[in-house]
């Protein structure tokens, strides 16, 4: 009985994780080219974090905010090229877990 328990625990753990993983802020658009880097920002819902560039021509690294979920081991971060303030390109994919 003990570990029909533990064993039902364990799933509704791993499942209401993944369905929290899952979910967006009510509030936010899905990233697309054109963003400005505070739109971008808004849109992750994270701080980007300036790696290189020149005014306007930068490159930007947004890294996930996973602090205080216990499933979730994500530590790479989203980069986002931007070209005359607009993105224009990223690299990087928060949505697959890295094998």
């Amino acid at each position: 009985m003990q570990r029909f328990v533990t064993l039902f625990v364990v799933t509704l753990v791993i499942a209401l994780g993944a369905a929290r993983a899952q979910q967006r802020p009510p509030n936010s658009v899905p990233l697309a080219f054109g963003m400005s880097a505070d739109q971008a920002s808004q849109s992750l819902g994270v701080p980007l974090n300036y790696v290189r560039g020149t005014p306007g021509n930068e490159l930007f690294v947004a890294l996930p905010n996973v602090r205080g979920s216990v499933l979730s081991r994500r530590s790479d971060g989203l980069y986002l090229q931007f070209g005359k303030g607009r993105l224009i390109a990223w690299k990087g994919d928060w949505g697959t877990i890295p094998q």
